[in-house]
């Protein structure tokens, strides 16, 4: 059970905390403002947070249909490109938890309104970039700002919502927008590229930035933690620069080197420098992330399902959206429409969630949200070379509502058994927990396809071995192997490589499902009621 009340924040067995909104407590029944505009209701603040989440969880995306763009105006090389992809989730993965526990300290009004600032400048930065890296630098800013503003949504949300029912509903409204915001990102930039430069998809979020400073400064209140003891700074780099180092390493698992010092190495000194920071905070009067929060069964257990569903889901979704492009050869805008139903549902599924939660309890809903997504996964292997849309588009319908409402309970689970006081700080180690779920998919379900894979192209007959190696690193390869070859080999050489991607998925799915039983199975340690 939560330790709040309809009251205010209170962690069980201590006195109640006064509310820190930077306004004196009020007679019980006197309406509360929210900022500095008198009036703003906690339902205004919803609204600034999840436009604030959607410019992030938009440009989490958005670069993907303009990576060719990019690449034939700034001529970047394989490895540069590679980093205009992945800077910007591991920079913002890194540092979740530095800027989460410094909103603690500092304020988290304030931490957020500093990452509006550097996001627009950031934006400005990448929209105009000469040079590859530029562009790097400025998606590196971007993770910077992302990292300020997520956690600090999420844990002015807790703030302003102390009762479980109310905030159950905001979290519902909060992760549809992000839902939204993920699918969104694709469409908004194949239309954008359609009539402006690939710099466009940066500059539309400069307008929306210079408006949400002014608009979160008047009505966002402002809220700390305990400020006892100082701020661990030294922990704080540990965890930014380990996380960097543990999601980078995560990554390159699934290159075509993952044993390879670059891999290796960064892995390894970011585990050490984690465990060396769990250590630290152990050892701490004052730590900067209570780990006694994880001996707690739901919290530790909703983490833990958080990752479990993004590790069996975000690699799933890449390996989905090569099958819908290179084997029934849709184009890019026609693929993201074809992934609209599961976002859609997604959407139902976190604003049904409040009411679900409270009627069956975080344990039943996780739990079920697994086995409804798992059942979506393994249907989904029927699957081949011809396109099925009516039968797609249910599964993912079914894929996108199971994953919502495990998602949404893990995350009301986790944030209701947080103490108030450490908000920031459990927002980030939730929001950590997704985007290292999402590395480790992309690396494990990425190996599993390509072992999967490969054996299928490797030894085509009448094709020059040569050419069935080079063809059994990707689908993509292999087609513009087949091309080069022409003839009968070509023919025989796609036509292998297409069936070998579809064995593939249908093995990639299957461990998917299998994860997400996994997580069914861990769900069960959650509380039966709310």
């Amino acid at each position: 059970m939560s330790g709040t009340t309809a009251a205010g924040p209170r962690v069980a067995g201590l006195p109640r905390q006064r509310p820190r909104y930077g306004l004196p407590r009020r007679p019980p029944g006197a309406h509360q403002g929210y900022g500095h505009g008198a009036g703003a209701s906690r339902w205004t603040v919803l609204v600034v947070l999840c436009i604030s989440l959607l410019l992030v969880a938009v440009d989490a995306t958005v670069l993907h249909v303009a990576v060719p763009a990019v690449t034939e105006d700034l001529r970047p090389g394989a490895i540069q490109l590679l980093w205009i992809v992945d800077v910007y989730p591991l920079v913002c993965a890194s540092l979740l938890i530095l800027f989460g526990t410094l909103g603690d300290r500092v304020g988290r009004r304030r931490v957020l309104l500093l990452g509006y600032g550097l996001f627009g400048l950031a934006s400005a930065l990448a929209a105009f970039a000469p040079a590859p890296e530029i562009l790097i630098a400025a998606r590196a800013l971007l993770g910077a700002g992302g990292a300020m503003i997520m956690p600090a949504t999420l844990s002015i949300l807790r703030q302003v919502f102390p009762d479980r029912r109310e905030r159950a509903l905001a979290i519902g409204l909060w992760s549809a927008v992000a839902a939204v915001g993920a699918a969104l990102g694709p469409l908004l930039g194949g239309f954008l590229l359609e009539h402006f430069w690939w710099g466009s998809v940066f500059l539309i979020n400069i307008p929306l930035m210079a408006v949400s400073i002014p608009v979160g400064r008047w009505l966002l209140p402002e809220s700390t933690g305990e400020r006892d003891g100082p701020w661990d700074v030294l922990g704080a780099l540990m965890a930014a620069f380990g996380l960097f180092g543990l999601v980078l390493g995560v990554k390159r698992v699934g290159s075509a080197e993952p044993l390879s010092l670059l891999t290796v190495v960064p892995g390894a000194v970011g585990a050490a420098l984690l465990i060396l920071f769990v250590r630290r905070q152990r050892r701490r009067r004052h730590p900067l992330v209570d780990l006694a929060m994880f001996a707690r069964p739901a919290f530790g257990t909703s983490v833990g399902c958080i990752v479990l569903a993004m590790l069996a889901l975000v690699g799933l979704e890449l390996v989905a959206a090569q099958y819908l492009q290179l084997v029934l050869g849709l184009t890019p805008l026609q693929t993201g429409l074809r992934l609209l139903p599961l976002t859609l549902a997604a959407m139902a599924a976190g604003l049904a969630g409040s009411r679900v939660l409270h009627r069956f309890g975080p344990r039943a809903m996780v739990v079920s949200g697994f086995l409804l997504t798992a059942v979506a996964v393994l249907s989904l292997t029927a699957l081949g070379r011809h396109d099925q849309p009516g039968f797609m588009i249910t599964a993912f319908v079914f894929l996108g509502f199971g994953l919502e409402t495990t998602l949404f309970g893990a995350y009301e689970s986790m944030l209701s058994e947080a103490p108030a006081e450490s908000a920031g700080g459990s927002a980030a180690i939730g929001e950590t927990s997704y985007q290292l779920g999402a590395g480790i998919g992309i690396a494990l379900l990425g190996s599993v396809m390509n072992a999967a894979y490969a054996p299928g192209v490797s030894a085509v007959p009448g094709v020059p071995s040569a050419a069935g190696t080079a063809a059994s690193h990707s689908l993509g390869e292999a087609y513009d192997v087949a091309s080069r070859l022409g003839g009968p080999a070509g023919v025989a050489l796609r036509a292998a490589a297409r069936d070998a991607f579809v064995h593939g998925l249908h093995v990639t799915l299957a461990v998917s499902a299998g994860l997400l039983l996994l997580g069914a199975v861990a769900a069960l340690r959650l509380p039966r009621e709310v």
